[in-house]
């Protein structure tokens, strides 16, 4: 694939679909972000909306993915960010399902599947994606969910729990990860999808999680009892899974990634922007109010204390979104993230995200703690992006062995 320039010079089309998205989020997502959030649901007023104008749609997301540069993408996450984290990812729960089939799924199975993960203006669906267990987060190594293959009915039974699954059990497709050989570790792991006629026949939700932050997104266990699926719904297919498994088990390589992996390699960067929109918008709430809030006869933006914390959550946000474009256009430049290009920026992002909402508590004090100000909200937010697609720990894990060259435990 030949090089795009990289530039930081938006083009007329990046800077409209920055401006289209930033009103939206003004105007739909922010006014309605303190109500779910408190309401702790799934805010289907605003995804409806969010399909009527096109937002929540597979042609805009396939759009932004294939933007030459890789930043179309990136731009999106950061500007529904801003407006707010919880119904962001209620926005974009369904793309990490899709980002599944599209990393693990054969042509035809992407150009069936995706499509109908979002369904229509008239007809809004969800998708989720199933990977994580009670004992298997971090350690995707010891998941436990299996899928068995029944050659008399060309079926496979599949059975176990997911947990912290973004729309798990709400969703009208999910796609699941399970171990079809225990001994083989990642490399006997795949993915299913399962579509909605199969919820309720061996597929239910389980837990719904009462959350910190991001209380907007539904949150849940799925609960998988001896679920049928025909060979049609293995993502990749039969005879693709099974010369990888023979070849891990002569000690070859594969040549693919562990289904869970495969999928966060491609969403490392758009989460790595969502955390620079929360940052983003806690920063804005806190210089305003410096500028305004009066203490001894001045703005407390003249006393040094304030002006500099303001200084430094500026220089953080803006390197942090750097380091986020540079993944994605990494990504969609085909080169390799070889010194874990895409762990740091989720890494410096999230963490950043997590200190820049503090340092806006601090700056607005008391009213900084309470509800009445959005910044408590964010904070709350923020903090989920130290620790889900990659805890804060695993990313440096990542990274070190990236540059090392030494498998670091």
């Amino acid at each position: 694939m030949a090089d795009t320039q990289f530039s930081l010079e938006l083009t007329d089309d990046q800077a409209e679909l920055r401006k289209w998205l930033h009103e939206f989020a003004a105007e739909v997502i922010r006014p309605a972000a303190h109500e779910w959030d408190e309401r702790e649901e799934t805010p289907w007023p605003v995804i409806q909306e969010a399909a009527k104008v096109g937002i929540y749609s597979l042609d805009f997301m396939a759009q932004q993915w294939f933007d030459d540069t890789g930043l179309g993408m990136v731009i999106a996450q950061e500007e529904l960010f801003w407006g707010d984290a919880g119904i962001g990812l209620a926005l974009m729960g369904t793309g990490l399902a899709a980002a599944a089939v599209s990393a693990n799924g054969t042509n035809e199975q992407m150009g069936e599947f995706i499509p109908a993960m979002y369904g229509t203006p008239d007809d809004v669906k969800l998708g989720a994606f199933c990977s994580s267990e009670p004992d298997a987060g971090s350690d995707v190594g010891a998941m436990k969910t299996r899928a068995v293959y029944d050659e008399a009915k060309d079926e496979w039974v599949l059975n176990g729990t997911k947990t912290w699954a973004t729309n798990g059990g709400i969703a009208d497709w999910h796609v699941i990860v399970a171990t079809v050989d225990p001994e083989l570790g990642t490399r006997g792991q795949v993915s299913f999808v399962v579509p909605p006629e199969f919820k309720g026949k061996g597929l239910t939700q389980g837990q719904k999680f009462k959350k910190h932050g991001i209380r907007a997104s539904h949150t849940a266990e799925v609960v998988i009892d001896n679920l049928r699926l025909p060979s049609k719904f293995l993502l990749g297919g039969k005879e693709k899974l099974d010369d990888r498994l023979n070849r891990a088990r002569e000690g070859l390589k594969t040549g693919r990634s562990q289904p869970s992996m495969a999928t966060f390699e491609r969403t490392r960067p758009t989460v790595g922007a969502q955390a620079v929109g929360i940052a983003r918008a806690a920063y804005e709430v806190a210089l305003d109010y410096a500028k305004t809030r009066v203490q001894f006869g001045r703005p407390i933006i003249e006393n040094q204390g304030i002006a500099f914390k303001l200084a430094d959550m500026k220089t953080r946000i803006d390197a942090s979104r750097l380091l986020v474009w540079r993944a994605a256009w990494m990504a969609r430049q085909g080169k390799s993230f070889d010194a874990a290009e895409g762990s740091q920026c989720k890494l410096f992002a999230g963490e950043t995200a997590v200190w820049v909402t503090e340092q806006a508590i601090q700056i607005l004090g008391g009213n900084g703690y309470t509800r009445e100000y959005p910044v408590e909200r964010m904070h709350r937010d923020a903090k989920i992006y130290t620790i889900f697609e990659g805890t804060s720990e695993i990313q440096r894990l990542v990274i070190a062995r990236a540059i090392s060259g030494t498998y670091i435990r």
